[in-house]
């Protein structure tokens, strides 16, 4: 599948490998969660990048400390109104200290884009027919945001953005 990263199409060396299809000796591969609890250690044993699939159901907690094992953790979002990719990609970055490639994987629209970037997601898997100028166009978008961001973003300074409405905060300061 095609990918985008920071509105750009860019290479995907990566081979998904079913849970039913045999692994192959060499290579960067991506496995189910399943599949990687039932076959860890001849995974692990591999001398290749390993990735890791997470469904929507799968928390990060459920990776945990072999989070930094992979290579990639790709997040899927069957469904664009389903947010836990969101979730599982911060959770990823901040409470387990992830510092790899994150994917987001399913129907992803652009306006999404940016934000799953803003979450921690390096790069998002689409469609061959998938048109890269709404992608584009959505990095463009915003230079900065409020919260604080997993990606190189720009962050607003804390409070100052409205100081009529935060202004008693301020004086605390």
């Amino acid at each position: 599948m095609p990918i985008i990263r920071n509105g750009q199409w860019a290479e995907n060396p990566w081979t998904n490998v079913a849970d039913e299809e045999t692994v192959p000796a060499t290579g960067a591969i991506i496995v189910s969660l399943k599949r990687f609890k039932a076959e860890r250690d001849q995974l692990l044993a591999r001398h290749a990048p390993l990735g890791l699939r997470l469904k929507s159901e799968e928390l990060a907690k459920e990776v945990g400390a072999d989070a930094g094992r992979f290579a990639l953790i790709v997040v899927e979002m069957p469904y664009f109104k389903d947010g836990r990719a969101f979730s599982t990609a911060r959770l990823l970055r901040e409470r387990f200290g992830y510092k790899g490639e994150i994917r987001a994987s399913g129907h992803i629209l652009p306006d999404q884009a940016l934000f799953l970037a803003r979450c921690g997601v390096n790069s998002i898997e689409v469609k061959p027919q998938t048109r890269l100028e709404p992608y584009a166009e959505a990095f463009k978008e915003y230079t900065v945001g409020y919260q604080d961001p997993r990606s190189s973003r720009a962050s607003a300074p804390k409070l100052r953005l409205r100081p009529g409405v935060f202004a008693h905060l301020q004086a605390a300061e």
